[in-house]
């Protein structure tokens, strides 16, 4: 799993960095919030961001706002870091699109149990991506018979949009994804091949 860290002062950066690594994630460092958003608007960005609340120029919450606002098929699961700790600051973090957030100093353990959140709610978000994309996917190959269809009492032909009469099979068959096999109901057999088979004999022994 990639990881983003967005955080402005050289130290903390690096100790996440080296914490994060050491839990065996793939880390990406920046040092503002503009170089993390430039980041996580690419098409490979990572999955999910630990970002510094207070940084120069685009602080991490301008940057939830922007990630939150592109129209990417997977989710940026974002954590906020923040020396705030008034709950109207917490709500307009989450507010602005953070998925959670870590107060400092923050306890390690704590990183690594958030973190573990945000990884199993990615991956349901990509499971649950995957599943509905394989949904539409189906459903684009679904030709659908509906209305009244016309058909001929005596042959069983089908009048199409275009006024033609069309076998029964064929119609199907350019409507759906249904594909016929052909054989012989025990009604018709006595009916038709039965008496064909018997006709075929009788002009053999005469012939």
């Amino acid at each position: 799993m990639k990881i983003l860290i967005a955080e402005d002062d050289l130290t903390s950066r690096r100790m996440l960095q080296a914490r994060l690594s050491k839990w065996d994630y793939e880390v990406i460092t920046t040092c503002d919030g503009a170089e993390a958003w430039k980041t996580l608007k690419q098409e490979d960005a990572p999955q999910l961001a630990i970002l510094d609340w207070m940084m120069p120029g685009m602080d991490g919450v301008e940057v939830c706002r922007r990630v939150r606002e592109l129209e990417n098929e997977s989710h940026i699961y974002i954590i906020l870091l923040t020396a705030k700790d008034r709950k109207e600051d917490l709500v307009a973090g989450l507010d602005a699109g953070a998925d959670d957030y870590l107060t400092k100093p923050f306890n390690r353990e704590e990183m690594r149990a958030r973190l573990q959140v945000g990884i199993r709610t990615v991956d349901l978000q990509n499971r649950l991506a995957e599943h509905i994309k394989s949904l539409e996917d189906a459903l684009s190959q679904i030709k659908q018979l509906q209305g009244m269809l016309p058909i001929c009492a005596y042959c069983k032909k089908i009048r199409t949009d275009d006024n033609y009469w069309q076998q029964v099979e064929g119609y199907i068959s350019e409507h759906s994804k249904t594909v016929f096999s052909h054989t012989i109901c025990p009604e018709c057999y006595e009916k038709i091949v039965k008496p064909e088979i018997e006709k075929l004999g009788q002009s053999k022994k005469e012939a």
